[in-house]
């Protein structure tokens, strides 16, 4: 198979306007075949308007997007949503409530027969857990079924591409998660490719293979999960993924620096000079427990999550970092602690000259 037929979507400096005002300029980038990609970031950078020009809602200002191999989007052309052979899932399910489930999902299969329909429909809701609800209707199922009936009619015609625009931010926290973990496997299991939208970045770890950060309608970084949280490119990146907090540091050399938390040796080389001002970003699980540490900190806040309590340390200095301890380490707001560093993937910044010097600065959570 040639390399360009593994391509499945293809964004092109793509330019999206919304009433007059742009939204994305020279956007691009590309999907593969069985690829689960996500475009997350914050309110208004651009994702949803996005997701919406590659399924034919929107008009492409500049530039082109190209659907396995046809170009579908360009100014002065724009192949209609029908016509795009895509899967999509909302964030309000959009089923049709005078429909059963079967009838929901049987609903893109007109051309086929009655019994293909009907052996397609059981396959998939064996498939998304929910075998013999086929005769319900939409009203008689809890949300997270609802979405999982959504995500099978998506499926049913087997399409190249899924889109999911925040398919499930009407969910409570923890069924949002587990669904998330659950399409991960599902579309795998089915060979799908997809597209999701969202600002939830738990979501988007969840379900995708590669990530893309955006913001201001261009995408920052584009990578897996895994290097967005540890080896983010900037500090927006940085700020938006995880938790952690910016502790002030100098260059020692190319591969160490010197903190208030002692001298820590780092996994890449900076090509600042010696005596470079740093920001050094220390994740939750940089900062580890240890009793007999002679570094200490003390109690001011905890957050306990189940497995593992997050506590917000404070040093002597007054600075604040953050650190996971498992959670039968039980510890008192005030009480004195020990801990260690251990960051296997050192992040750091130069400082702004013209900002003032600060030991720890929050990041978002």
């Amino acid at each position: 198979m040639a390399a360009s037929d593994d391509i499945v979507l293809e964004l092109r400096r793509v330019d999206l306007d919304v009433q007059g005002n742009p939204v994305t300029r020279a956007l691009s980038f590309r999907v593969r075949r069985g690829q689960l990609v996500c475009l997350l970031g914050p309110s208004g950078c651009g994702k949803t308007t996005t997701l919406r020009a590659i399924a034919g809602f929107h008009p492409v200002s500049a530039g082109e997007i190209e659907l396995n191999g046809a170009v579908v989007s360009r100014p002065g052309h724009l192949v209609p949503p029908e016509k795009r052979g895509l899967g999509m899932v909302f964030q309000d399910h959009a089923l049709f409530p005078h429909l059963t489930v079967h009838e929901n999902i049987c609903f893109g299969l007109r051309r086929m027969r009655a019994t293909q329909r009907r052996q397609r429909s059981e396959e998939l809701l064996e498939l998304v857990n929910l075998p013999g609800m086929g005769e319900r209707y939409p009203d008689e199922l809890s949300g997270g079924q609802q979405q999982r009936v959504a995500l099978a009619r998506a499926l049913a015609p087997r399409p190249s591409l899924v889109l999911l625009d925040e398919p499930f931010s009407s969910l409570d926290v923890d069924l949002r998660e587990r669904l998330a973990a659950e399409v991960h496997e599902i579309f795998k299991a089915e060979g799908v490719t997809a597209v999701l939208v969202t600002h939830d970045q738990r979501e988007a770890f969840a379900i995708s293979d590669q990530v893309g950060i955006m913001r201001n309608g261009q995408i920052v970084q584009w990578d897996t999960p895994y290097n967005l949280y540890h080896e983010p490119v900037d500090r927006f990146v940085a700020d938006f993924i995880g938790q952690g907090r910016f502790l002030r540091a100098r260059l020692i050399d190319h591969e160490t620096l010197e903190t208030e938390l002692g001298i820590i040796e780092g996994n890449r080389s900076y090509g600042w000079p010696a005596g470079t001002e740093v920001d050094l970003l220390l994740r939750p699980d940089d900062v580890q427990p240890d009793p007999q540490s002679s570094l200490q900190a003390r109690v001011v806040k905890k957050a306990f999550t189940g497995a593992e309590t997050l506590y917000t340390l404070e040093l002597d200095s007054g600075t604040q970092i953050l650190s996971l301890f498992p959670s039968h380490h039980d510890h008192a707001i005030g009480e004195r602690v020990g801990i260690r560093i251990d960051a296997q993937h050192l992040v750091a910044f130069q400082c702004d000259v013209t900002e003032p010097a600060r030991a720890s600065r929050p990041l978002r959570n």
